[in-house]
């Protein structure tokens, strides 16, 4: 790649990271009057002043490099930040919602500063990769503080919940599982393709088989609740799906958006079955808690490998590039 290109790679990283900084300043400025729940409006508080200073650092990184923020980026990502915080408002379980979306949102920061980092590097712009690694430690902290209030968010979603109503709070869950497995089948069917051959097209194509699986083992559960899965909220999330499909296509650099994304997402489904393990827990249904035990560690792996695969993502932008 020749050094004008990756000058323009990086700063276009940039602005893909501000336009995400922008949508999470959005996020946790409202996050805490909705939390409802006292540690989890804590952390909330804490993060906003990091975020605000995650913003200005990118900032001024763009402006070391004669570079400034897309506005159109920025204002997509504070609309999209806002209409977050609209949707977990109206959902009745607002604290689980709440902390499985940040939950997700923090990785796909820590994604987009692990492809910032390494494009830094190639560029040889080592101020902007040590702020890109200053700023990727503090998401992953961040990360680390909501899995560690997943039992607080559950408690706070079932606090006026009879007991006697757990099992149909259970079969919501499961409904709402089976709805982002849903997602996730679109998006694995579609990625292979936008992601060209490689390591990462073969990673995504395997997950697919196991996230069908993991549809199927939802379906048994709902099944043996007498409830089924909520086609409206399926119907919803696979346009979600198609829609995202249509973006990666678009962007010049799909292969590590793609991964970025993907890691993301593998965390939203990890958050969410954290969630209803505990909800099964309540609701005294071991099969399902054994269900979410099983699927978490095969999407613990999924991200991992996801991960893993960074590099190769990168690099297969600047093949493309060089073409």
């Amino acid at each position: 790649m020749a050094p004008h290109d990756i000058d323009d790679q990086l700063a276009r990283y940039l602005a893909d990271v501000h336009s995400i900084e922008e949508q999470a300043l959005a996020q946790m400025r409202a996050a805490p009057d909705i939390a409802g729940d006292r540690d989890l409006e804590a952390a909330f508080r804490a993060h906003l002043t990091e975020t605000e200073n995650q913003e200005r650092l990118i900032r001024d990184r763009l402006e070391a490099r004669e570079a400034t923020p897309s506005r159109l980026k920025d204002a997509a990502g504070t609309i999209t930040g806002k209409a977050f915080v609209l949707f977990a408002r109206s959902q009745p379980d607002t604290p689980g919602k709440l902390a499985a979306h940040a939950f997700s949102y923090e990785h796909m920061e820590i994604a987009a500063y692990e492809l910032l980092r390494r494009v830094a590097e190639a560029a040889g712009d080592h101020e902007t990769a040590a702020v890109a690694r200053r700023i990727e430690a503090q998401e992953r902290a961040m990360a680390t503080r909501l899995s560690g209030l997943f039992d607080s968010a559950v408690e706070a979603s079932l606090r006026d919940v009879s007991p006697d109503d757990h099992k149909e709070q259970l079969a919501k869950y499961l409904a709402d599982a089976h709805a982002i497995e849903a997602q996730a089948i679109r998006l694995l069917e579609r990625s292979p393709a936008i992601a060209g051959d490689g390591e990462l097209a073969r990673a995504f194509e395997e997950h697919l088989a196991e996230t069908r699986e993991h549809q199927r083992l939802l379906e048994q559960r709902l099944e043996a609740l007498d409830a089924g899965p909520s086609r409206a909220k399926d119907a919803a999330l696979r346009l979600g799906a198609l829609n995202w499909g249509v973006f990666f296509q678009a962007q010049p650099d799909t292969p590590a958006k793609l991964a970025g994304f993907a890691f993301a997402f593998e965390h939203l489904e990890i958050a969410g079955y954290e969630l209803l393990k505990r909800v099964a827990a309540r609701a005294v249904d071991r099969e399902t808690m054994a269900v979410a035990d099983r699927i978490l560690e095969q999407e613990r792996a999924a991200a991992r490998r996801i991960e893993s695969l960074f590099d190769a993502a990168v690099d297969a932008v600047r093949v493309v590039q060089k073409v």
